[in-house]
């Protein structure tokens, strides 16, 4: 890479890791902790791409992308932050930063992008669309942390104010049909009509005529699509076909493949190549365990804004709801957690009221979050193979053998030392190892021994 970069965070290890990794790169590094002088560098003409955190100690990163839009037309700004929920990688696309990665970013996919700015210029900032005076929910559940769920933030964010048809797919209760409403809430369609159309809508007479007349050229949902009737497909397509003068936007939610429904025939397949412009898949919790913390405690403060006592999960309580199988995902995580908030005997609710709570599927949860049925080798293929992805083209940091191995090992011994109440020499022979070797390994894993009487 050739050329200047401006680098605005709070964080001086940020700023320092990035100027470094910058400077080995080719390029020359201005940075700042303050917004104050980011600004003054833009306003001089200094940089070809700016990389920004959002909250600074004099002000939001992202309230200074209109100002460097107008003094530094086609100026790339990247932006970084630890607010990673859905909101934030929406006001990134409103606001037309170049490019939004959440903390902890992956460095090498930074630079990638970094030098893919300095390749490019932005295109010119279309006129922006009249203010709306409608408040915007900040508080949707569209929470969470993991790649994947940033990921989706991302392509959400890019979909939003096009006007190809959405598929979401996923399982029931990860949350379809409240991503359709965040991207009409959030696209240039947020002051025309939201209607979800039934079978009984489609199929009714003058029912597609109807539907149309009520959506107005707002956004049309059609609620798991793959099930309704082959009728109410065709009239659909027709619809589709011929929209009048104010066409919807067309989306709709399914949660069964479309593609494999449209090759057994539930699926008509004009309907598919129609419908299927963009897909959404919304993760199941089993692939984002490391949210469900996140989560549980997002659950838990709006349980005590309706009126809920304060409560919050113990260590113990937290790491079971980890290894839960969760068929019905976010929907009946937040459902158990808003009955404990009323049910918890003390503000910190415990692992026995959770395993009450769940019933009989508390021991469902396999390894890795992989389906219920799926076999240790192919949940770990799996997990490995979706990292790998991750990185692209780019390899993993070195010692990656190390680090899986640790991963795998550190989890294996703390729940054998459980098993056997903390008795080493019986830890040590369920596992099949030496007892200094166990030690050695409880001490360089740092894992924290607790002697009790194990209850059979």
């Amino acid at each position: 890479m050739d050329g200047t970069v401006l680098v605005a965070d709070d964080d001086r290890t940020i700023r320092t890791v990035l100027t470094q990794a910058l400077t080995r790169a080719g390029c020359r590094v201005h940075a700042t902790s303050s917004l104050t002088t980011l600004m003054r560098w833009v306003s001089e003409g200094k940089g070809d791409v700016v990389i920004s955190d959002v909250m600074m100690p004099d002000g939001n990163g992202l309230e200074m992308l209109p100002k460097i839009a107008e003094d530094r037309p086609g100026l790339p700004v990247i932006v970084i932050s630890a607010q990673n929920t859905i909101m934030t990688a929406i006001k990134a696309a409103e606001a037309e930063a170049y490019d939004y990665l959440p903390k902890p970013f992956d460095l090498p996919e930074l630079m990638k992008r970094t030098a893919k700015a300095m390749a490019e210029t932005r295109k010119s900032s279309s006129s922006s669309a009249a203010e709306v005076e409608k408040e915007r929910p900040e508080d949707l559940p569209l929470v969470g942390r993991t790649e994947v769920m940033q990921a989706l933030y991302r392509l959400i964010a890019r979909v939003m104010n096009t006007d190809m048809p959405l598929m979401i797919t996923g399982e029931s209760g990860t949350g379809k049909s409240l991503i359709a409403r965040a991207v009409h809430d959030f696209s240039d369609r947020r002051t025309l009509p939201f209607v979800t159309a039934s079978e009984a809508d489609l199929m009714a007479l003058e029912g597609p005529a109807r539907v149309l007349a009520e959506v107005k050229g707002g956004t049309l949902l059609i609620d798991e699509l793959v099930d309704l009737p082959d009728e109410a497909q065709a009239r659909l397509v027709r619809m589709m076909d011929a929209p009048g003068s104010h066409a919807p936007r067309i989306m709709a939610t399914s949660q069964k493949d479309p593609a494999e429904a449209m090759e057994n025939g539930t699926l008509r397949q004009d309907l598919y190549y129609r419908i299927s412009g963009t897909e959404l898949r919304v993760p199941g919790l089993r692939e984002r365990v490391e949210d469900i913390a996140l989560l549980s405690a997002h659950f838990l403060v709006k349980a005590e804004n309706d009126g809920a006592p304060h409560r919050k999960f113990g260590d113990e309580a937290t790491e079971m709801m980890r290894h839960c199988a969760w068929p019905g995902n976010v929907r009946q995580l937040e459902n158990l957690v808003r009955r404990l908030a009323l049910t918890a005997r003390s503000e910190e609710i415990s692992r026995s009221e959770v395993a009450a709570a769940l019933g009989p599927q508390t021991e469902a949860g396999p390894v890795l979050g992989g389906a219920v049925n799926e076999k240790l080798a192919d949940s770990v293929a799996r997990h490995l193979q979706r990292y790998f992805d991750l990185h692209g083209d780019i390899l993993p940091p070195p010692g990656l053998y190390a680090r899986i191995l640790r991963e795998v090992e550190a989890p294996l011994i703390e729940i054998a030392l459980s098993a056997t109440g903390g008795n080493q020499a019986k830890c040590a022979e369920l596992l099949g190892i030496n007892r200094n070797t166990l030690r050695k390994k409880i001490t360089d894993l740092d894992i924290e021994v607790t002697r009790r009487r194990k209850l059979m």
